[in-house]
This record gives structure tokens, sequence and C-alpha cells, in this order.
């Protein structure tokens, strides 16, 4: 008699020796599984990187201008020096709601905002403790700091009075208030103007005595005098919004 008959096979192999090749393939995947999912664990929890925390770091002062409410971008007193070693403060008499750079500065300047990318230009003004001269403050946000420093560099540099040749330009446009030390201060005041730098940020400063008087009235020169307060206050601002903080990735504000 013949032997039992050959069990039915599927590309050579019978059903027990499939079972145990799928057995075997699915005990592969999840292994594999197992390890993708150990990886992504792994990386969504260790510690950022020096290089990870100095993008989100960076990234978080890019946002400032949009981030932080205007009266820390512009503090209510500001620190400076008149001369000496005594300290006094300028007072913020008002902020600008408008925040278009063609707004803020004289059309010549607005070239090279334009240029290199300008997102907006915040202004505030302020008055110095004896309430004699008025200092507008124009913070022009860019998209990094490298783009930051070439506007600063093709922007008009720093200029004071002009012993009565006229107005100072181009420049940040005045911004006086109602009902304040400042209300007087328009373009036709302006006397002096400043630049500084901070991370992607420039800051404009133009400046202006309290009585309005025209910038062409004035008939005598007078280099850094009464202005020395413009470039403390616009620098003040510059440091503290370049200022990096130590990144915070728990939080979402942060893009860790």
């Amino acid at each position: 008699m013949g032997g039992p008959p050959p069990r039915p096979t599927v590309l050579g192999l019978t059903g027990r020796q499939w079972m145990l090749a799928a057995l075997v393939v699915g005990c592969c995947y999840l292994v594999t599984t197992g390890i993708a999912m150990t990886g992504a664990w792994t990386t969504f929890n260790r510690a950022p990187t020096t290089a990870e925390l100095e993008v989100a770091a960076n990234k978080e002062v890019a946002r400032r201008w949009q981030a932080w409410p205007a009266s820390r971008v512009f503090p209510e007193r500001v620190p400076y020096r008149p001369g000496g070693d005594h300290s006094e403060y300028a007072a913020r008499t008002g902020i600008v709601p408008d925040a278009g750079c063609a707004q803020a500065v004289d059309e010549e300047l607005m070239a090279t905002l334009a240029k290199y990318g300008c997102r907006a230009v915040l202004r505030a003004t302020y008055v110095d403790q004896l309430q004699g001269v008025v200092v507008t403050v124009g913070v022009v946000a860019f998209p990094d700091p490298w783009k930051a420093d070439r506007a600063y560099k093709e922007l008009p540099g720093s200029k004071g009075p002009d012993g009565g040749s006229g107005t100072v330009e181009p420049a940040l446009h005045a911004a006086g208030f109602p009902g304040t030390a400042s209300a007087r201060f328009t373009d036709e005041a302006r006397q002096d103007r400043t630049i500084d730098r901070g991370g992607p940020y420039v800051v404009l400063t133009t400046s202006g005595q309290a009585d309005g008087r025209p910038a062409s009235a004035i008939k005598k020169d007078r280099p850094g005098v009464p202005f020395t307060v413009a470039p403390q206050i616009g620098h003040s601002i510059a440091r503290s919004l370049a200022a990096k903080s130590l990144p915070d990735c728990d939080d979402p504000e942060w893009q860790c």
C-alpha cells in the first residue's frame, strides 16, 4: 500500500511552515516597533542640545516685538546719566499704536528698511527728567540679526544739532502726545538723531526741545547738549530687546 498523501503546500511551504513564518515576521515587526517607539520617546524626552537652546533663544528674541507688551518694550521710566555720576530718569509720555514701517520714518530711510525686510517700527516718546528735551524712540524689527546689521550700516548715523541749517533729516518721525510735555514735538522740531542695534533690532531716536521750537530757529551749535539722553535711552531699549534669556522648553512660549 502507498504512504499517506502529501500535505498540500503553497509556494513549497506547508500550512504549519507558513504559520511559523508569520509568527517570525510578526515578532520582527514588534521588535522594530518597540525600537522605533523607544527612539521616539528618547528623542522627545532628552534634554535639548546647546545648539537647540541657542536656536530657541534666537527665536524668542526675534518675536519680542510681537510677544512683549508695548510697556515692556518701552518701560515707563528709563535711567540715564546727564553728566557726572548721578542718574536721572526719562519718563514715557506715550506709545504710538501704529507699527507700520513707512509711517514711522522719512521717505529716504524707507528704502533701506524695505530692502532688509522691515517687519514693523514700534515708537514711543520720552521726556528727560527736567521735561525740557523730548525723545521719540523707534524700534525697527528685522527678520534676523544679519539683516538688522546690514540695515544699521546703511542707515545714516547719529547727527547732532546743526546750528540753524535746518531740521535733522532723514530721521525717525517725531511723535508728540497731547496733554503731555511732548505735545509740541513735531518733525520740524527735530534737532538730533541717533542709531543703535541689538540682535534683530535697529533702534532709532530723534529728539528736540519740549517748547517745540523749529530746528531752523537754533542759531548756535550745541554739540552733545542737551541731547545726550537720546542715545542712552536708545541703547537701554536695544540692550533689553537683544538680551537672550535661558530657554524654558517646558513653557509653550518657547520653541525648543
